[in-house]
């Protein structure tokens, strides 16, 4: 952590992306307090607002990897993806109606999402040990959410805002990775019946299992490994689309059927 972050900088952070989560006004972005770079510092924030979550009754039920595209990364000057936390009252089912009350400035991607099997926390977590832990994978929009103004976020401000995380949706057709190759996934996205974003599992760092191998080391060294049972949502596999009430948004990914939300 850079000297400019301190208990009390990190503090201020948190409690600014707190604060417009309660109000759903949107803040300033927090690179101010923490920097623009300083993971330790902006996993710091995100820790201390999954603190104030869980003291609030919310429970941990895995985990989300945002940056997994070149282009993201570039836009936003990084070289590595970042995670979040999912949490027990963020997940809807398929076709559900989703309050768009409960979001800001929700944007919507298309993923492949793994429910594991097994924990990840000892051992090499190469490609072998996390295919052989993730239990089935099924088709997941990601709605996602920012708590800062206009998208205006460096990276430190991402990371501190939970990664953008917002909601998120599960479809119902669970395949197992002998059933489905998730790195040949094509994938289309369609907001009220026209087609918004497409991609192909090679997008997400070239394979959604090495992505889900990425968050496997990751969250073992900031302490909090991957359990059995969780979920994963291991990123987009094209781009993401602002959405409002009265959208439907559909995914369809090859072999793992399609995937809706509605919001009103």
């Amino acid at each position: 952590m850079s000297s400019q972050s301190t208990t009390s900088t990190i503090a201020a952070a948190a409690d600014r992306l707190a604060s417009a989560a309660a109000t759903g006004v949107p803040c300033a972005p927090v690179r101010d307090l923490i920097g623009r770079d300083d993971l330790e510092a902006a996993y710091a924030v995100q820790r201390r607002l999954a603190e104030l979550r869980e003291a609030a009754g919310a429970t941990v039920v895995g985990r989300k990897i945002g940056l997994t595209s070149e282009a993201v990364q570039q836009q936003l000057g990084v070289d590595q993806p970042d995670l979040g936390l999912l949490f027990d009252d963020m997940q809807y089912g398929d076709g559900e109606v989703i309050p768009v009350a409960r979001l800001l400035q929700p944007r919507v991607e298309a993923e492949v999402a793994f429910v594991l099997g097994a924990d990840l926390v000892d051992g090499p977590l190469d490609a072998a040990q996390v295919r052989g832990a993730i239990e089935y994978a099924v088709a997941a929009l990601e709605i996602c959410d920012s708590r800062i103004a206009a998208w205006d976020i460096s990276f430190g401000d991402t990371v501190a805002d939970n990664a953008s995380a917002g909601l998120y949706v599960l479809g119902t057709q669970r395949r197992t990775l002998d059933e489905v190759e998730p790195a040949e996934v094509v994938m289309e996205m369609a907001v009220d019946g026209h087609q918004v974003s497409t991609g192909v599992g090679t997008a997400c760092l070239g394979d959604p299992v090495a992505a889900v191998g990425w968050l496997a080391r990751t969250a073992r060294d900031l302490g909090q490994p991957l359990r059995a049972g969780q979920v994963v949502l291991s990123g987009a596999l094209g781009p993401m689309k602002p959405v409002a009430a009265g959208n439907a948004v559909t995914a369809t990914l090859s072999g793992l059927g399609a995937v809706t939300a509605r919001f009103q």
